[in-house]
């Protein structure tokens, strides 16, 4: 399985931080976030990451090269005339996670993790992506940011917020989505490259469609939006 990380963003919120430094590259106990993550996907073994970056993403390619330093293959996907939104991001980098040689490992799901999250999730407990879903998301406890949460997950049935009943959002079974997950490249099929997409309406409509599954996870999680959140890691 190969492995893409989401790094592109500008990080506005983390401002200003990010004017001088990509989010990525943000340190928590002095270790840049992305590289809790290349870490962590070499421990598992998946070793072929691809990295997409727009804003200071020289400043990313130059700070971790080849990968070799972390035991793994890096490639990357610069976007050049600036973000694509993370679906957009996904979908110039498909070249580079499925450049398989063998046409039954084309619609190999891969992993994809936000950038800027930190967890101490053990990426080798990811589910298996079951063969009738084209994506997998892994939910967490609504955070006070998104006190609603995103999804709602009962009896392991996934549904869009908007499409439920009140009792469901009352009864606190909403959660958030992770930034951690597994796609098939066909999720993007029909897509052009170099268009600028988000990935959340693509996700919520695939969800209506009853082709994504979803997990809870119970582990250490935050999202790093602003300065405060950052701070707050590095107490």
């Amino acid at each position: 399985m190969k492995a893409m990380i989401l790094a592109a963003g500008r990080g506005e919120r983390m401002r200003p931080l990010t004017d001088t430094c990509p989010k990525p590259l943000l340190k928590v106990h002095g270790i840049p976030l992305i590289e809790y993550h290349i870490t962590k996907l070499a421990q598992c073994g998946i070793t072929d990451i691809v990295i997409n970056h727009a804003w200071l993403g020289e400043m990313i390619s130059s700070h971790l090269g080849n990968g070799v330093k972390f035991g793994v293959k890096i490639t990357y996907s610069p976007e050049e005339q600036g973000a694509l939104e993370t679906a957009g991001g996904i979908i110039k980098a498909l070249p580079l996670l499925t450049n398989n040689s063998a046409s039954r490992l084309a619609n190999e799901p891969f992993m994809l993790i936000n950038g800027d999250v930190f967890t101490d999730f053990n990426f080798s407990k990811m589910p298996k992506l079951a063969d009738d879903c084209l994506a997998h998301i892994c939910l967490i406890k609504n955070p006070e940011h998104n006190i609603d949460g995103d999804f709602i997950f009962d009896n392991h049935q996934l549904q869009n917020i908007e499409h439920s009943s009140d009792s469901a959002i009352n009864n606190k079974l909403t959660f958030t989505f992770s930034g951690l997950s597994l796609f098939r490249p066909e999720f993007f099929k029909g897509k052009h490259l170099e268009e600028s997409l988000k990935l959340g309406p693509m996700l919520k409509k695939a969800v209506s469609q009853h082709t994504v599954s979803a997990s809870l996870l119970n582990c250490a999680w935050t999202d790093v939006g602003t300065p405060e959140r950052l701070a707050l890691l590095n107490k």
